[in-house]
């Protein structure tokens, strides 16, 4: 295959993942079209911040700085980050000075980040709004799109998230590990200052975070919990919820004053066994795992898929040959697996009952807090230093 027809790349979904795979191919002088339904705006809550935010290690940031849309505007960096429970008095505390850094990561809202990368794909790129209705791999992969349109590639790309339409299309299945919690997502602004910091509080029914938004008493909150509690949370009144919340957070920041529209949606874990399907469709992002929301790496999965792929596109001309994802499929695949096994042992772990386990559980917490080389191998991990 020569190098001409290699270069016929499409993606589809220009979420994050898809849209910082584009801008990367595109910087590599590869001729990339990216398919999705829509072009992103800007958009807010009553609050003033976008209820869509999602927490950036960095390895993530220097992939953004990388691609020449990194930029502090709507961005907050928390330097440190408090982990405690219902049940128990033990707590981890982890600083970015420990390490040497200023910030632990950042919280960015997405509207604002997307939209920046989206126009900076410039003319570089060729978009085509629509969606994707059928698909056929040969030795070429065909694209049906609605409409009535086609489109011919030889390198497919699928980020178009955790319902997939490419997966479904192809008959792909996945390892699906269902968790029978939903998560509810809002902005609140409170009567203290979040203080740079983001807190999680494991409860009975599941993990609670309150991260730093763009005002100092403007919190993000993610708040896991059973279907049924996460339903209720939802139908309550403004002023419930926000008694509720504060009761839950224990008041670390103070009352809960005001909260924004709140938003729910089903949890699951779930991954595909290969993320390469020969040597032309290659699954990234959620479209290639999703993973539970308690420890806010899923975006920065999604990113990590992307460095890695760009780095064999910087190496190889013909990104159809077999042979050049076998070390990604591998890895990938590896990651993910890992990632989902160790959230559901600590999504178990933090929702066992039995008070035996709950006194191992804090004097494991107590121990982790006070041996400085576990918790920064820890912090390590998360920030993507380095891997599990």
């Amino acid at each position: 295959m020569n190098k001409t027809k290699e270069q016929r790349i499409v993606v589809v979904g220009g979420g994050l993942v898809g849209a910082a795979t584009v801008l990367g191919l595109a910087a590599h002088g590869r001729e990339v079209t990216l398919i999705d339904r829509k072009r992103p705006e800007v958009s807010a809550g009553k609050l003033g911040a976008d209820i869509r935010n999602v927490a950036l290690n960095p390895r993530s940031q220097s992939l953004l700085e990388n691609l020449d849309v990194w930029t502090l505007e709507r961005v907050v960096p928390y330097k440190h980050m408090v982990v405690w429970e219902e049940r128990g008095t033990a707590r981890v505390t982890f600083n970015a000075q420990e390490l040497g850094r200023s910030e632990l990561g950042w919280l960015i809202e997405v509207s604002p980040l997307l939209t920046r990368m989206w126009a900076a794909f410039g003319d570089r790129v060729t978009l085509i709004e629509g969606g994707v209705e059928a698909l056929d791999v040969d030795d070429a992969v065909t694209l049906q799109l609605d409409g009535d349109r086609t489109t011919v590639c030889d390198l497919l790309i699928a980020a178009d998230g955790g319902q997939s339409a490419i997966r479904r299309g192809l008959g792909v299945g996945v390892d699906e590990r269902p968790v029978d919690q939903m998560a509810l997502a809002t902005v609140v602004r409170t009567s203290l200052s979040h203080r740079d910091t983001a807190w999680q509080r494991f409860l009975r029914d599941g993990p609670l975070a309150l991260l730093p938004s763009i005002e100092p008493d403007l919190v993000s909150i993610v708040w896991t919990g059973s279907v049924a509690e996460t339903k209720r949370r939802v139908e309550l009144t403004d002023t419930e919820f926000c008694r509720l919340l504060t009761q839950a957070s224990e008041s670390r920041l103070g009352d809960v004053i005001a909260v924004d529209t709140r938003v729910s949606f089903p949890l699951t874990q779930q991954h595909v066994t290969d993320p390469v399907m020969g040597s032309q469709v290659v699954f990234i992002g959620d479209a290639a795992r999703v993973i539970h929301p308690l420890a806010g790496l899923g975006v920065n999965l999604g990113f990590e898929d992307v460095s890695a792929l760009l780095a064999i596109a910087e190496k190889t001309d013909n990104l159809c040959r077999p042979d050049v994802w076998r070390r990604f499929s591998r890895e990938r695949a590896f990651r993910a697996k890992t990632m989902i096994r160790i959230l559901e042992g600590l999504n178990r772990l933090y929702g066992a009952q039995d008070p035996g386990i709950g006194l191992i559980r804090n004097l494991g917490v107590r121990w982790v807090d006070n041996v400085s080389g576990v918790k920064h191998q820890i912090m390590r991990e998360a920030m993507g230093l380095g891997h599990f």
